[in-house]
Order: C-alpha cells, then sequence, then structure tokens
C-alpha cells in the first residue's frame, strides 16, 4: 500500500512528534508513505480570514501536486485536512471562480486540478480494513485497558458534508475502534468534538484555558487517564493550558498509542510532551522503549 503524504507546517514544526510517530507507524505497517514534493503551507489557521483567494489557491496547489503523484493524500493535521477538503469542495460547484481559479494555478503548475485526488486524515486511514489488519498483526503491546478519552475538536467533524470521514459526525467512533483495537478502554464522554479554542491562545489566553479545563474536566468525570487527539493545535492546547499538577492529563497523538502498541520505541516523541506521560505509561506495565 502506498499513500502520498502532506505533513503540512505543523507536523514539521511544532508538532513533529506527530510526524516521526506518523511515519514511523506506517513504516512498521509496511505502508509507504510518499512526502510531497515542493508541497506548500495550506492556508490554515487563519488563511481564510485573510484572504478568500489564498484560502483556496493555497491547498489547491498540493491537490494538484497530490494529483499528479497518483496515490491517496494522507494529511494528519485536522486544520490542514479541513483546508484541503474544504478547496475541494469549492472546487467541485464548477463555478466561475472555480474555473478561474483553476486556471490560475495551472498557469504555476503547468497542470489544472481534475478532481481525481482522494484526501484522508490519519484516522481515516488507520481505520480502513486493510490497515486495521495490519496493525493486528503487529500488535506487541497490550494497552492495559488504559481509559483513553478520544478527542476529535472541531476540524475533523465540521462541517460534516464537507469535513467529515465518520458515519455520525456527531458522535465519531473510528478512533475509539483503533484504541480498542490496540487494547485500550476509550471511555463514554461528553466533549469529543468541543472546541478547545484553537489558535485564540495567543491572542486571547484565558479563553482556551476556560475551554481546555471543561474538556479535561469532562475526560476525568468519564474516568480516562489520558486524552488522546489528532490535531497538532488540539494537542498543543490541551498539553499547554490544563490546570497543570496531579490533575493535568498526558495528551498522545492517536499515531503514538498506535506506535507503543506496535513496539515501537516512543521515548522520542514522549520527551516532547508538557505533561509528561511515561510515569502513566510506567503505573499501568507499559514502557515507552520496546
Amino acid at each position: 500500500m502506498k499513500l502520498s503524504y502532506y505533513p503540512g507546517c505543523s507536523l514539521h514544526s511544532t508538532a513533529a512528534e506527530f510526524s516521526a510517530s506518523t511515519e514511523a507507524l506506517f513504516q512498521a505497517l509496511g505502508v509507504e508513505l510518499r512526502e510531497l514534493e515542493d508541497w506548500c503551507c495550506c492556508g490554515a489557521t487563519s488563511g481564510h480570514s485573510l484572504s478568500g483567494y489564498l484560502s483556496h489557491a493555497l491547498p489547491l496547489h498540493n491537490l494538484i501536486l497530490a494529483e499528479t503523484a497518483g496515490d491517496d493524500l494522507l494529511v494528519p493535521c485536522a486544520a490542514c485536512y479541513n483546508s484541503l477538503k474544504t478547496a475541494q469542495t469549492f472546487m467541485a460547484t464548477g463555478g466561475e471562480e472555480a474555473v478561474g481559479l483553476n486556471r490560475q494555478v495551472a498557469a504555476a503548475l503547468g497542470r489544472e486540478y481534475q478532481g481525481q485526488i482522494r484526501v484522508r486524515h490519519v484516522i481515516d486511514v488507520l481505520a480502513d480494513p486493510r490497515v486495521e489488519q495490519l496493525i493486528k498483526e503487529h500488535l506487541q503491546k497490550d494497552l492495559a485497558a488504559l481509559p483513553l478519552a478520544s478527542y476529535y475538536g472541531c476540524l475533523l467533524t465540521r462541517p460534516p458534508k464537507v469535513a467529515s470521514f465518520e458515519a455520525n459526525p456527531e458522535q465519531p467512533r473510528l478512533m475509539d475502534q483503533l484504541l480498542t483495537l490496540a487494547g485500550g478502554r476509550p471511555v463514554t464522554w461528553s466533549h469529543k468534538n468541543e472546541c478547545c479554542g484553537a489558535s485564540l491562545a495567543i491572542p486571547q489566553p484565558q479563553i482556551v484555558e476556560q475551554l481546555v479545563g471543561k474538556i479535561v474536566a469532562a475526560a476525568r468525570r468519564a474516568g480516562a487517564q489520558a486524552i488522546v487527539t489528532a490535531c497538532p493545535l488540539c494537542q498543543t492546547n490541551l498539553d499547554s493550558r490544563q490546570p497543570g499538577g496531579s490533575e493535568a492529563l498526558p495528551v498522545f497523538f492517536i499515531t503514538e498509542i498506535l506506535g507503543l502498541a506496535v513496539g515501537l520505541d516512543a521515548t522520542p516523541w514522549l520527551k516532547k510532551h508538557l505533561v509528561d506521560p511515561r510515569p502513566l505509561l510506567q503505573q499501568q506495565g507499559l514502557r515507552a522503549v520496546s
């Protein structure tokens, strides 16, 4: 199985552990990732508020590159995924603006967008029956029924007709399915797709602290001992803006927790976390090093 790979800006910077764990996990599963050559920023998260043109032109550039490569496009970042899917929806209208934009971008790249590329988030790919089977075959560690809260945030389920890959965007289940496969125990809770405040962490940090506090409190009420997400900005906010001390919950990326389950050395990823997840893993008899 081969996939084109669009890491986006966050996975090359603040969420480097998401990129490293994603690449290591798929390599362990025997799935080949080919990073797009000459990819550019998709404009997330502020591009749409500054320029409607760029909010479509930037992701369209990457969609055309992916079409040229020919394989499904793996996009781990929730904001990038939403941006690329939104651009696809815009282009599918076939309106005058979409046609004009296609011609302008084609003048730079030498190729028009054909609407043939499939954009897939990392959760969607991991829950593919073919990949799930590979995970089963490679499992080395049972997560010891560790209670985990699957957290989607906003951009993986909204707007549902554009971005969601879940059968029920209001009650997404694929991340729970993956955690169960690895021996974890996903909790049932109320804040699975509530907003964490996103990039308001910079201009309005108090708002993000309030929202993150409610999310973490809900996870704790449900019995979770850690939160699992697949969004770089969500992970940053939850990891850095929640109350500290013994009340703080570790926040894993889905690829980190699955990488641990298939026996990968998770130490390089986990040491980057502000809320250190290693004590929790040790308590559960799980070690970060294979």
